[in-house]
């Protein structure tokens, strides 16, 4: 979750935007054959040409939920709670708040999505342009990265970013899950607007962001910062490097304060919202593992299933 100059990764994807089916197909196939992306028959097994295989690992990589390492190729809990064939939540992305979700693992994974962990904790302007935005995180990688770049991959970083969050043009009347736009475009954290040829990322309300996964957000960043107090100001803006959800998610002040008082209810005991010399703070009471708040949410959708 914390930036290291020697640790970043750009172009990996092979210039793909995420895509429906992808998460579900890679996750599964890994869980069967841990070399699947190696194997010479993975463009059969995975139904893609070669250079999408290598974007399918880099996109689960990206999102956590496989590890893979010198000495390690493994399914991380997450990705199993997720995408197991046999028990996972959501394999098919049919609840929102996987999207969001995934949002969230990728924006926190500076090593293997760099570029998305710069633009959605660092870069704050509200409308830009494709160049403003691409001349922005170069300027941040010749500043700060340490590791060796070509300024070619990071602009075409920038770019599949942009692909990767907006709903292309051409699919505007095409139900998301019927065209090649990626599933990440649902959220609308990135809009275009052909009328003046820029891209707007602004903070509003996120009404269909579950407390379940904002919960999961927060308990995460507790439990990864060794933390058991936080300021709401830091919670919504950061500051010194480090992950905020509020900015993260692109939610107004207001909206995260409201959503916060609404999720101390949603797990009674964990946290407690309080204020201090003027300051508002959220106080952790009690540790809590993060996926407890996934877990309620999964289990809330499935009764609500089986009622209805």
């Amino acid at each position: 979750m914390q930036f290291k100059p020697n640790q970043v990764a750009f172009g990996r994807h092979e210039s793909f935007a995420l895509r429906f089916g992808w998460l579900t197909k890679g996750f599964q196939e890994f869980e069967h054959n841990k070399g699947i992306f190696s194997a010479d028959d993975a463009v059969v097994r995975l139904g893609v040409g070669k250079n999408m295989v290598n974007s399918i690992r880099h996109w689960l990589r990206a999102a956590q939920l496989i590890v893979i390492g010198p000495d390690k190729k493994e399914t991380t809990p997450l990705g199993e709670f997720l995408f197991s064939e046999k028990a996972g939540k959501d394999p098919y992305l049919e609840d929102e708040a996987t999207i969001w979700l995934l949002h969230w693992l990728l924006a926190t994974n500076p090593e293997h999505a760099t570029s998305w962990y710069w633009f959605f904790n660092l870069f704050h302007k509200p409308e830009f342009t494709s160049q403003e935005v691409a001349n922005a995180l170069v300027d941040f990688a010749k500043e700060n990265i340490k590791a060796k770049f070509s300024v070619l991959s990071v602009k075409n970083d920038c770019a599949v970013l942009l692909r990767t969050y907006v709903q292309s043009k051409s699919n505007m009347k095409t139900p998301v899950e019927e065209a090649l736009d990626s599933p990440l475009s649902l959220l609308r954290l990135i809009t275009y607007s052909p009328a003046t040829k820029s891209y707007q990322s602004r903070l509003e309300r996120r009404d269909s962001l579950p407390l379940g996964v904002l919960g999961f957000a927060i308990a995460d960043l507790f439990q990864k910062r060794s933390i058991s107090e936080i300021p709401i100001e830091d919670l919504m803006y950061g500051g010194n490097g480090n992950i905020a959800p509020g900015i993260l998610f692109r939610l107004t002040e207001n909206a995260l304060l409201a959503k916060v008082e609404q999720l101390i209810n949603y797990l009674p005991g964990i946290f407690k919202l309080d204020e201090t010399a003027g300051i508002h703070q959220l106080y952790r009471l009690q540790e809590v593992e993060p996926i407890r708040y996934l877990e309620k949410h999964y289990n809330a959708l499935q009764q609500h299933d089986k009622a209805a």
